[in-house]
């Protein structure tokens, strides 16, 4: 296992873990992920998602609800609570939206917003199988933990690229999810943030 990294602020700029060879010909697609932060009678817990593998992109990987923004959302955070109801259940009115992220660009050309809110679900939450193959909740005391991130390395065409990871009873959180998870302990839960 690698040790973990402290990210400086260099690393908390919109450049990918990877890039194509072939540079993206259209602007990156506008997207939107929910950070939910669950309200539990044991404490906070953070939302995620295993995607289905049926569908066309990111298939089978964790997530956070999310997508696309289309042409009725009104904002990153209406389209985060749309596709967390679409995905998840997840009742717009059950959340409190208490900011974003800054976005993130991604090598497969998406520029993800996160929106982060507090949620206090009056119903379970229930997956819609055609999107979500599997959903899971996370502490946010293990979010909130240093030594719960490591460094997840991969080579692409005899590169060699990094992410944070997350392993929690059995799910690992990596890629663009795990360093949204990492950029949110960085800028909000990290006992030094300013």
């Amino acid at each position: 296992m690698s040790t973990p990294e402290v990210l400086d602020d260099a690393a908390l700029d919109l450049r990918p873990d990877w890039l194509p060879e072939v540079p993206h010909a259209s602007e990156p697609v506008p997207a939107a992920v929910l950070i939910a932060l669950v309200e539990r009678d044991e404490g906070y817990f953070v939302v995620y998602t295993r995607r289905s593998s049926a569908l066309r992109s990111h298939s089978g990987q964790v997530a956070f609800p999310g997508g696309k923004l289309e042409p009725g959302d009104s904002s990153p955070a209406a389209a985060a609570l749309r596709e967390a109801r679409e995905e998840v259940g997840l009742e717009p009115g059950d959340a409190e939206v208490l900011g974003y992220l800054p976005a993130y660009f991604t090598g497969t050309n998406y520029l993800i917003t996160p929106v982060v809110a507090a949620v206090r679900p009056r119903a379970p939450f229930v997956p819609d199988p055609n999107e979500v193959s599997e959903l899971f909740e996370v502490p946010l005391a293990v979010i909130a933990r240093p030594e719960s991130y490591v460094t997840y390395r991969t080579e692409r065409q005899g590169v060699t690229h990094s992410t944070w990871q997350i392993d929690f009873e059995g799910h690992t959180i990596w890629g663009i999810t795990g360093n949204l998870t990492r950029r949110f302990f960085e800028l909000t839960l990290r006992k030094d943030a300013a």
